[in-house]
């Protein structure tokens, strides 16, 4: 019973020491209308399996919600109000040492989803 114990300890110290660092700043160059780019900043925080920030661009600063962790894949929704509609965009990424691969998609399906990479933010 002990070893089977021990095992489980030393396979979660595995797993925890494997989960990529996500917190901080990230900057990625996100497609917009027109196949015009805008420059993102992600300020990312993780709290277990919670994750936490905002998005910010030319536009403002928004708060990312539902934010979720697990590894190295890492999910969050975004609301925003553009010409009196409420659009909500899903998040999906994968972190790969200084990059996460980012997928959006429009809530419903709307819209082709978009892929580019953020990268951290160095000081």
């Amino acid at each position: 019973m002990k070893k089977t114990l021990l095992f489980i300890l030393m396979a979660l110290a595995v797993f925890t020491a494997a989960a990529a660092d996500i917190n901080g700043q990230w900057t990625a160059q996100i497609p917009g209308r027109q196949g015009n780019a805008q420059e993102s900043t992600f300020t990312l925080k993780v709290d277990g399996d919670k994750l936490t920030g905002t998005v910010a661009n030319a536009r403002g600063e928004r708060p990312i919600e539902n934010g979720k962790v697990t590894g190295d894949d890492l999910s969050f929704t975004q609301t925003i109000e553009a010409g009196g509609n409420t659009i909500k965009f899903l998040y999906k990424g994968k972190v790969s040492g200084a990059e996460i691969k980012f997928t959006r998609q429009r809530e419903g399906g709307e819209g082709q989803a978009q892929e580019f990479v953020a990268k951290r933010k160095t000081t």
